[in-house]
């Protein structure tokens, strides 16, 4: 059980002392606050010093620079309002500057196929001007008819470049398309400007380099007004009682000691209390770095009640089991362990991301091993006989690999159904779980060994016993029996649930099969084109693998979390729950490019 235990804390102390004491209990991050309070969201105040948006902006613009600098830990060296305008400066020099070399990007490939030219003075023409026409080839004889003076500057296998010449321009029912503005700059002078606009912009691009070396300290900026912000927060819910001040908040078993030395130290009241049956606290969940991948996938998708149970360590074992069978060779769970590899470091600068290269080295190991039970190597068999002799399943074998998927999905419900019981260990309704779990096994035990009638008497027993205890009700009256017959028109979800898991050995044999065509069709094109079929086969070997890759792990991901997010949780966990959020200061840890 790693949902820790909470106590819920009552802390008085002077008002005079709010500000200091709620900053040291910030600066604690124990508690998860209670409002005793309701206070609207607090507002932006205009008259701050600092703009928050105007900081969070400059950072993450800094942020999207492909090249950073040392960073700059020293305050001393800072100076936050100087920084910010030097970046929003820069920011907005660059987006001109980029705006501008779109443009003339744009307006220098519009005028070469007309050439360089330059606009004569109109006494030149005798008052006339020359106007442009981008005219389509199957209408240049709209042109001829014109009875205009024109000609042909440049023609490609589309268009046709005409230069007209009139005093004033032509009506658009004689020409055959609006004419083209190529404006009054010549074409070697916009390239000049596209030039010094290309160098003015690496000079911004090197100035915004430059001001990276400011990130660490921009984000301990925006860490401290984010914290000065939530401290504001929590200081409307407090309860005010003339010279003193009240705080309620959750705060674990383990942590309760140091709360309690913090309150003598402060010269603080506090009380601990247990929580009631009425109350709702949140949930605190506790795993360690190994099996944490399992807590990242719980808690971004459904946080469990306090009083129910973690399921991290079963979703990950499960999930890292079922990715496993669906990649199903050796090979692929190889490059997948080589991409983790390649972004091991950048993971580690968060908790979250070395808890999901932990679970990244055992979906890649759980791969490796299942890839050589079925003998499966990019598609082909074992390069040497060593390997061979480890294939103890086979793909193609389809009675086998059913029962083994069906068996997986029925024992996956089982546990389900046994935790659920004992979550409800002290109501009969726990008897209804164990009834779920008795009748899939022995429905189990009788599809794989033929049913007899030991197994339809083990069966019609867990059913009877979801029929009399799906309600928490007591007594067996009419209500109970509705309710349990309500109860028993689930036995079509469990058996469609089971039969869920059968896409494990789908997706399993479709991720070998296609291995194995990409193959036979790489080696067929080889053989039939000497010479340049080695090139199309190596081609077609690369990408058809590397499709095949991606299709196998996104199948992977999107149902090994299904089957543990659906179909188990469904039978698991009954009660949705709220994540423990600690009233903390935000961490900024600094790093060196």
């Amino acid at each position: 059980m790693s949902i820790l235990q909470l106590k819920k804390a009552s802390i008085v102390g002077l008002s005079q002392d709010k500000t200091d004491i709620l900053d040291a209990l910030q600066g604690l991050g124990l508690l998860h606050i209670i409002p005793l309070q309701d206070v609207s969201s607090r507002r932006v105040n205009d008259t701050e010093d600092t703009n928050p948006e105007l900081l969070k902006r400059s950072l993450q613009y800094l942020l999207s620079s492909p090249q950073k600098r040392r960073q700059v830990t020293r305050e001393q060296q800072f100076d936050l309002d100087k920084v910010l305008h030097e970046v929003d400066h820069n920011r907005q020099h660059r987006i001109r500057l980029s705006e501008k070399r779109d443009f003339l990007d744009k307006r220098i490939k519009d005028l070469e196929p007309w050439g360089e030219f330059t606009l004569p003075d109109l006494a030149d023409l005798n008052h006339e001007r020359l106007w442009f026409y981008l005219v389509p080839n199957y209408k240049i004889q709209d042109v001829e008819q014109s009875h205009l003076p024109w000609t042909v500057v440049h023609r490609d296998n589309r268009h046709a470049y005409v230069v007209a010449i009139a005093e004033q321009e032509p009506q658009a029912s004689i020409m055959p398309v609006p004419r083209t503005h190529t404006g009054h700059i010549p074409l070697n002078q916009l390239k000049e400007q596209l030039e010094d606009a290309e160098i003015q912009l690496e000079a911004v691009e090197a100035e915004r380099e430059a001001l990276t070396r400011w990130i660490f300290l921009l984000q301990q900026s925006v860490a401290s007004t984010e914290d000065k912000a939530l401290l504001d927060d929590i200081s409307d819910q407090t309860q005010n009682y003339n010279e003193l001040f009240a705080l309620q908040g959750w705060v674990s078993v383990r942590d309760s000691a140091q709360l309690e030395a913090f309150a003598e130290n402060k010269g603080l009241v506090l009380l601990l209390d247990d929580p009631i049956d009425s109350e709702n606290p949140p949930t605190l969940l506790k795993n360690s770095i190994a099996v944490g991948g399992g807590q990242e996938v719980v808690s971004f998708f459904q946080t469990p009640n306090y009083r129910s149970w973690d399921p991290s360590r079963v979703v990950f074992f499960s999930f890292v089991s079922f990715f496993a069978i669906i990649m199903s060779d050796v090979g692929y769970s190889l490059l997948f362990g080589a991409i983790l590899a390649w972004y091991w470091k950048s993971m580690a600068r968060s908790e979250s991301g070395r808890r999901l290269r932990a679970m990244g080295v055992a979906l890649t190991g759980a791969g490796v091993f299942w890839g050589a039970l079925v003998g499966s190597y990019f598609g082909a068999s074992a390069p040497i006989s060593a390997l061979g002799q480890l294939k103890v399943f086979d793909l193609n074998d389809f009675d086998s690999m059913m029962a083994l998927s069906v068996s997986i999905g029925a024992l996956h419900l089982i546990l389900a159904n046994l935790v659920m019981a004992w979550v409800r260990r002290s109501s009969n309704q726990a008897l209804s779980s164990v009834g779920w779990a008795v009748s899939v096994g022995s429905a189990l035990m009788g599809w794989l060994t033929d049913f007899t009638m030991t197994h339809w008497v083990v069966f019609g027993l867990g059913l009877t016993l979801v029929l009399l205890f799906s309600t928490p009700a007591k007594g067996f009256g009419v209500a109970r029996l509705i309710s349990g017959l309500l109860a028993l028109a689930n036995v079509t979800k469990i058996f469609g649930d089971v039969l869920s898991y059968l896409r494990l050995f789908a997706l399993g044999l479709a991720s070998a099969s296609l291995a194995i065509t990409f193959n036979q069709l790489a080696a067929d094109v080889g053989d039939a084109l000497p010479g340049i079929g080695f090139l199309l086969h190596i081609l077609i070997l690369l990408a058809g693998h590397l499709l095949n890759f991606v299709l196998t792990v996104v199948s992977g991901v999107i149902h090994g979390l299904r089957l543990n997010l659906i179909e188990f949780y469904n039978w698991s966990l009954a009660d949705e729950g709220y994540p423990f959020q600690p009233f903390s200061k935000q961490e900024v840890t600094p790093w060196i490019t």
